[in-house]
């Protein structure tokens, strides 16, 4: 299967790596880090306005561009790389997602053109991040109480106009709509190792809630699209931190050499790149699973599965090879080691994804031995 880009989406990729590139230096990344806020809202403005990219795999007809994983893939990996803050992962992608998978049509022609021309900022809450199968236990919902249970880590949900709520009913798991204002919502922000994302605890008792198309939704493909998305970003940031580690050991010399001629790193730093380039090509392979079928039902585990493992290895490697230095709040390279970290056990630790690929396979085999 071809995973490279095209020419449209080279060029896409290029303008897109040249605004974040300008807009999220590390010093804005630092800056936004100490705010609660979390983002810059000229940015997200700039965001809907110039790039377009709010709505890029929204349908057109619901006010976005009409594209689709492998385009938003890229805007993630960008984002990824420049360590981008703000609710772009909440709003645009998750509730995104959960919007168009599982929304009415006057729910989507209600919500969607806000969200995508940046009115509208919207959080997916979902009181387990850890295991899909786990949803739903700590936050329920009936016709006559609304939605009662708690929430411990939400993305951005402070931030958000809307909230999109996964709960547990008599008959499944579904998903609910209500607004973030209403008083019997409480919202708390946490303190995280990754300050990058704001995460929040969201308390509902007997809050009132609209199911969100007929209530019920198929969690196990909004995972696949969370988590292919999550591992472009995860890409994008462990590309980052490679070339980096390269210009370093290019330019620290040790013993009259620099030490990247040392041949013991250059044999490290070859087992980092195999192991990047291989998390690539499963990851973009994913997006086009995501987006056309094109593929294995389990592309999107093994890409979560791989991007986690090559982005954490880089992470670590990169504070190493930079010696006493790496472990200092002055150099940047904790800033992309924290977000490797959160990132690696959001939507899935990789052993976890590694279990539910096995099960997909092992599922597959039966269907065609029956």
């Amino acid at each position: 299967m071809a995973v490279g880009f095209t020419q449209d989406q080279e060029q896409f990729r290029e303008v897109v790596g040249r605004f974040f590139a300008a807009k999220s230096p590390v010093t804005e990344v630092r800056k936004l880090m100490q705010e609660d806020r979390g983002y810059s809202r000229d940015l997200w403005a700039q965001m809907a306005q110039e790039l377009g990219v709010l709505g890029i795999h929204y349908p057109e007809e619901y006010g976005g561009y009409g594209f689709g994983a492998v385009e938003l893939g890229i805007v993630a990996q960008e984002m990824g790389r420049y360590l981008y803050c703000g609710p772009y992962f909440a709003s645009v992608i998750m509730a995104g997602y959960a919007l168009i998978n599982e929304g009415s049509q006057a729910q989507k022609e209600r919500w969607l053109p806000g969200m995508a021309a940046g009115s509208i900022l919207a959080a997916l809450v979902l009181d387990d991040l850890d295991d899909v199968a786990q949803v739903g236990q700590k936050i329920s919902w009936n016709a006559q109480r609304g939605l009662n249970g708690t929430a411990d880590i939400v993305l951005d949900a402070h931030n958000a106009d809307l909230l999109i709520v996964g709960a547990g009913t008599e008959s499944g798991v579904g998903l609910f709509l209500l607004p973030a204002d209403d008083s019997r919502v409480v919202i708390t922000r946490k303190t995280s190792l990754d300050e990058t994302r704001k995460l929040s605890q969201v308390c509902f008792v007997d809050a009132p809630a609209t199911p969100l198309g007929d209530g019920h939704c198929d969690l196990v493909r909004l995972w696949d699209q969370l988590s292919t998305a999550l591992a472009h970003e995860m890409i994008g940031g462990a590309e980052h931190l490679f070339n980096r580690t390269l210009e370093y050991l290019k330019m620290r010399v040790q013993f009259g050499r620099a030490i990247g001629s040392f041949q013991a790193l250059k044999h490290r730093c070859a087992d980092l790149l195999m192991s990047l380039e291989l998390a690539r090509a499963a990851t973009h392979a994913a997006a086009r699973y995501v987006a056309w079928g094109d593929g294995d039902a389990y592309a999107a585990n093994m890409a979560k599965a791989m991007a986690g493992d090559a982005y954490m290895a880089i992470a670590e490697q990169a504070i190493q090879l930079r010696g006493g230095i790496g472990f200092t709040w002055e150099d940047d390279t904790h800033l992309w080691f924290k977000r490797a970290k959160s990132s690696e056990v959001f939507l899935g630790s990789p052993n976890w994804h590694r279990e539910a690929l096995i099960q997909k396979i092992e599922a597959d085999q039966e269907l065609q031995h029956a």
